[in-house]
């Protein structure tokens, strides 16, 4: 049995950091730019792995250059290939992004490439993956078709269904009836409910909000004020752990991987929480998305 798995996208995070993030028709010099793993589906698989857990990732890339950076980066943090199809005659995605240095804030536009092109019929192979697994983890970067499908697959098969609905897109009915887990961030919440999120109170309504349009237990995902959680009955509220940000991008994408592999090591939601917000916190020290994913020692 397999303990988790990710269907999401690769791209390369090609970065840029400097004293401001550039307004339309703005030129700055910038002091560092970095070319690295990105992609929510690729960032939450390696977030896992580098925790220790056994990981899946399913995903299609092209045969160029960054398909070649997809691989590598899969290899070395010993996540099967297995899953990743490659394709000729269209490109692996990149990400340009502009990072604040002061903030660590960002400006991310995604180009999403081969994965925008995914199939059902083309992940026969990957549905038996699915099946075998305790959590099924995705996101909004590849068609919604496909991405409904696997979820009812995962549901159907007995798997614990984690959604990070980002980036926000509407979504069906049917999508929240096989959802456990919805981690959007506070943007995203808005979206999917119409209330701004200021405070734990806001958070707290949003949350009401989506559990009766059918999901089971919403965590919202606050930035820097921490993290709200609710079934309908147990509500969790976590601060942020305090650190010196540098660079926010991928923080969500390792809360992600966090809670996936806690729920995967069958922790209380308490626990699963506070081990996700660590990691989130860990993984602004650091420049890029991917790269930046902490790894069990970083948590001591």
């Amino acid at each position: 049995m397999n303990d988790i798995t990710v269907l999401g996208i690769f791209v390369a995070d090609i970065s840029f950091s400097g004293n401001k993030i550039p307004a339309v028709g703005e030129t700055i010099l910038g002091n560092k730019y970095n070319i690295g793993p990105g992609g929510k589906g690729c960032n939450q698989a390696v977030a896992i792995a580098r925790l220790g857990g056994k990981v899946n990732f399913i995903s299609k890339i092209g045969k160029d250059s960054y398909g070649e950076l997809a691989l590598n980066t899969l290899k070395k943090n010993k996540i099967s290939t297995e899953n990743i199809i490659e394709v000729e005659n269209v490109q692996t995605g990149v990400a340009g992004i502009l990072v604040d240095k002061n903030s660590g804030k960002n400006a991310i536009n995604v180009i999403v490439g081969a994965p925008s092109t995914l199939k059902i019929n083309e992940i026969d192979n990957q549905i038996n993956t699915i099946k075998n697994s305790k959590i099924f983890l995705t996101q909004l970067e590849v068609p919604k078709d496909v991405t409904l499908h696997c979820l009812k697959i995962a549901k159907e098969n007995g798997c614990i269904t984690v959604l990070n609905p980002a980036p926000a897109s509407e979504i069906s009915k049917e999508f929240y009836n096989n959802i456990d887990f919805f981690t959007p961030n506070e943007t995203e919440a808005e979206f999917y409910t119409g209330i701004k999120i200021t405070n734990e109170k806001d958070a707290k309504q949003a949350a009401n909000k989506l559990i009766n349009l059918g999901i089971k237990k919403v965590i919202i995902t606050l930035g820097e004020k921490g993290l709200f959680y609710s079934d309908g009955n147990e509500e969790i509220y976590f601060k942020a752990n305090s650190v010196k940000a540098i660079d926010t991008t991928g923080a969500g994408d390792a809360f992600n991987g966090g809670l996936a592999f806690g729920l995967s090591k069958g922790k209380s939601i308490k626990d699963c929480l506070e081990l996700a917000n660590k990691v989130a916190g860990i993984s602004t020290t650091k420049l890029g998305a991917g790269d930046a994913m902490p790894f069990t020692e970083d948590l001591k």
